[in-house]
């Protein structure tokens, strides 16, 4: 009998250990929709499905009320648009944080603030706001004290990436660096917090699907991808674009500072154009994403790190702008029934150990330093750009551009007919985008050919992140 406890006891011992640099998912609860179930029902959906970390865009009442006494961690936002004021004034801030944060804290479990989103690509230019906003926030959890309970960061896109490819190679841009780059990853580690960053490889996949495998890009078998500088294999894209940023920040000497990707995931229908938004892609994507967390280590170049990931996104939202995919986001429909069949929890995998993919997902091979380039491993360069309209260029000179793209260019500018799928957001900056970058892609993306007089420029973006 004793022998029996002592191997019972060493079973589960290993069993722990297995899974000690394994992270968490979570997920984002977006709301642009007009048709979703009530708050109340929405935190008995995450209880079913053991999801225990949810990320909110807002500080909704309704919401945050619900999750109260929930044990579900919660991460809220103070959106863009207020910024500003929360940059200039830290009155604003301690009202802020009583009225939005103390009011529900801690019966709501809120674990981070997320300051922003997406700043760097915001189009109304709120960029010089952030860290000051970020720095008042954080001074006024300190006041009301539950700093030390609850981080500040800002989702960052991967745009802010001048460079992603080789990941050793990372590089943010330029002209971030020093205005905000530095000045936030500073704050960060200075405030025990993390860099939160949104990674879609959908993205990259759908610009270079002559470079980029499907395989690649869902975590399925495939031959991989090894950095020529370091031989470190990658056998997904998502954990090559999470290298990409650490190799960033560790060359700003800022490597210490840890990270969550606060938004991934992949379509489950697109437009025409959208290549391989499909419901069995998404679940092969988010299926072998979750499997990847909950039962592996971290990424190559930082495999101790756990990777803590919220997928984008809980349900599908009707009214969110944009091409198809960005209504077909979701894990649910709004009628709560899944869009195609997951688990999000490490027990489910027992019972689906391939977790709704076709293809059993891959392992990340431990770095080996004989590790040889071109060693019959697939060499995918990771060039992301796309072609939006230079508002700047003024209503005559856009809408110029817009008729020589749309007429003697050859982009197919069906799409943002009135009626199409991508007629709104109906503005000539949106419509002029679309077109710019229809040409741009049909020309191969070649040099000079997302100018049009100044008109347009290259974007590491996808256009739809803009919306």
């Amino acid at each position: 009998m004793a022998s029996f406890t002592t191997l019972t006891s060493l079973f589960v011992l290993l069993s722990l250990l297995s899974y000690a640099n394994s992270g968490s998912i979570g997920v984002n609860y977006g709301r642009i929709a007009n048709n979703l179930p009530t708050p109340e029902e929405v935190v008995q959906l995450l209880k079913s499905q053991g999801i225990n970390r949810v990320k909110l865009y807002d500080t909704d009442s309704a919401v945050l009320t619900a999750l109260s006494g929930s044990n579900i961690s919660v991460t809220v936002a103070l959106p863009n648009e207020q910024l500003s004021d929360a940059a200039s004034k830290q009155s604003f801030t301690d009202s802020w944080v009583q009225s939005n944060i103390i009011r529900y804290y801690p019966k709501t479990n809120i674990e981070s603030i997320a300051v922003g989103n997406e700043v760097f690509v915001d189009p109304k230019n709120t960029t010089k706001f952030l860290v000051p906003a970020m720095k008042n926030v954080y001074a006024s959890l300190v006041k009301y004290g539950v700093a030390s309970s609850i981080k500040v960061s800002s989702p960052v896109a991967l745009s802010a990436l001048q460079n992603s490819y080789p990941s050793s190679s990372g590089s943010f841009k330029t002209d971030l660096i020093e205005p905000v780059i530095k000045p936030m990853l500073s704050f960060l580690k200075q405030s025990g917090s993390f860099l939160a960053v949104n990674i879609y490889p959908f993205f990259a996949y759908v610009a270079n699907t002559d470079t980029i495998s499907l395989d690649y890009a869902l975590f399925r078998d495939n031959k991989g991808v090894t950095d020529p500088n370091n031989g470190l294999v990658y056998k997904s894209l998502f954990e090559a674009q999470i290298d990409a940023v650490y190799a960033a920040m560790k060359a700003l000497n800022f490597d210490d500072v840890k990270m969550e990707i606060t938004e991934t995931g992949w379509p489950s229908k697109g437009d025409e154009n959208e290549t391989g938004a499909s419901a069995d892609n998404a679940a092969a994507y988010n299926g072998n994403l979750v499997k990847r967390v909950l039962t592996g280590s971290g990424t190559p170049l930082k495999p101790d790190e756990p990777l803590n990931v919220y997928l984008f996104a809980l349900f599908n939202e009707n009214q969110k702008p944009g091409p198809v995919s960005e209504r077909n986001y979701g894990l649910f429909y709004p009628s709560k029934e899944k869009v195609y069949d997951i688990t999000l929890i490490r027990e489910g995998l027992e019972a689906d150990p391939n977790n709704g993919s076709k293809s059993q997902v891959v392992k990340t091979p431990v770095p080996s330093p004989a590790s040889v380039v071109g060693g019959g491993v697939e060499e995918s360069k990771v060039v992301n750009t796309w072609c939006v309209a230079n508002e700047k260029a003024g209503t005559e000179q856009l809408q110029a551009a817009l008729d020589y793209a749309c007429g003697e260019g050859g982009a197919d500018c069906r799409p943002i007919q009135p009626g199409a799928t991508c007629h709104n957001p109906d503005t000539l900056a949106a419509h002029a985008s679309y077109a710019f970058n229809s040409y741009y892609q049909k020309k191969a993306r070649g040099t000079g050919t997302c100018d049009f007089k100044g008109a347009a420029y290259v974007v590491t973006q996808h256009p739809s992140k803009y919306s």
